[in-house]
């Protein structure tokens, strides 16, 4: 294994002065980055206000127990407001573990009630338009939904917390050469490294991925949520993992909220060998494959130099297969009319509830999860590993620790 020409020097890892935060200063990048304005607030709010009007008030309820549940619900509702004062931003709660969790937890189950309430509402107009009359909605409708949605949430974020499984997948790549026939790598992505996924959580991951006998490790970003200051000892189980043929990793768009430069300096020192618009060349005997990497499309709002594949590979030898780590899929068709046989991507966490992807593809130019054929090159879209601890819940979309077996494509 060899350094490429497009890999360079280390880089200086700088911010722009108007994004810059002293290291101490918890989300305070973030904040910058988000704005976290009322606007964003109040449209959490809304769901909650719909259940206000349309589950709680119409129960057979005493006003005092009403008006203690609605203000429940709307503190609730209001956990991102919350974790901006805690950190100061929307990204990085910084509460206890089990409170985030039970936010978590509660926040989804607000959602999921407003959904179901939509759903009974739909179904009495349509009754009332058949008879031609009121149709009322009994309590115990009512308490029904709020017990489905309870459990929903319940299950969707011990889904979203667990460990995942490895998941076995196997690539064909045209034009890799045979002595690369069968080699595995782990893709980690989406980690989302805070107080909901903590240090004994990232040691799992660590042991889980060092034990799958892969010959290579990548991160296709987004590791943490939170300063270095914030996070250092729940990042540090990463310096444990080891493949053959070494760590490599990407930032996503969630390095550049907090402070970007602090962080690849950090993650650097923890053994992760950054891929920013850069590659390498693995080495079998004489045959070769080309791993490169990209920054993420945010980087620009920073001050950072943009993705750039031209850069990336830049020097990578003519005609050797090339395997991309790019953070976002959307920029897919790109790589693919640039000769790239693989990309492997994350962000979009597979859209966390099944049938919410529709609405996550069209930000991501329609790739959301799984495997994608994209102009002849074979795009993977990695559920993530951990995800955003401001909505973690998954259902009907597993998280993922990824084992990703290349092969010899038939006829290559």
């Amino acid at each position: 294994m060899r350094l490429g020409p497009g890999s360079g020097t280390m880089p200086e890892w700088s911010i722009s002065p108007e994004c810059a935060a002293p290291e101490g200063d918890h989300g305070a990048h973030a904040a910058c980055l988000t704005g976290a304005k009322p606007i964003f607030h109040f449209f959490f709010a809304v769901p909650c206000l719909f259940v206000l009007a349309r589950w709680l008030w119409p129960l057979a309820l005493a006003p005092g127990l009403k008006a203690c549940v609605a203000i429940v619900l709307l503190v609730a509702s209001q956990y991102h407001l919350w974790s901006r004062l805690s950190s100061g931003s929307v990204f990085a709660p910084e509460m206890p573990r089990i409170v985030v969790i039970l936010f978590n937890w509660a926040f989804g189950a607000i959602l999921l009630l407003a959904a179901f309430e939509i759903v009974v509402d739909l179904g009495t107009l349509a009754m009332m338009a058949v008879r031609r009359g009121t149709v009322p909605v009994p309590d115990g409708v009512r308490y029904g939904i709020a017990a489905i949605a309870g459990g929903l949430a319940a299950l969707g974020v011990w889904n979203a917390v667990r460990v995942p499984p490895v998941k076995d997948v196997e690539i064909a790549v045209p034009g890799l050469p045979g002595e690369f026939d069968g080699y595995r790598l782990i893709q980690l992505t989406d980690l989302h490294i805070s107080r909901l996924f903590p240090a004994g959580w990232t040691r799992a991951v660590v042991e889980r991925a060092n034990a799958a006998g892969a010959n290579l490790i990548v991160v296709t970003g987004d590791f943490i949520d939170g300063s270095v200051a914030m996070r250092r000892s729940d990042v540090a189980p990463l310096a444990d993992l080891r493949a053959p043929d070494g760590v490599y990793a990407i930032p996503g768009n969630h390095e550049y909220f907090f402070d970007y430069g602090n962080w690849m300096h950090h993650l650097t020192g923890l053994g992760m060998r950054m891929l920013p618009n850069a590659h390498i060349v693995l080495q079998r005997k004489d045959a070769q494959l080309v791993l490169a990497g990209v920054t993420d499309l945010s980087a620009p709002s920073v001050g950072q130099a943009g993705p750039d594949l031209d850069s990336a590979l830049s020097g990578a030898p003519a005609g050797v297969p090339v395997l991309l780590l790019d953070h976002q899929p959307g920029e897919a068709r790109q790589a693919a009319a640039r000769g790239v046989a693989v990309q492997l991507s994350g962000h979009t966490h597979g859209g966390m509830i099944r049938g919410f992807d529709r609405f996550v593809a069209p930000a991501n130019n329609g790739f959301v999860s799984g495997r994608y054929v994209v102009g002849g090159m074979t795009l993977y879209v990695n559920n993530g590993t951990g995800l955003w601890p401001g909505f973690a819940l998954r259902l009907g979309v597993p998280s993922e620790l990824t084992r990703i077996t290349l092969r010899t494509a038939r006829g290559a």
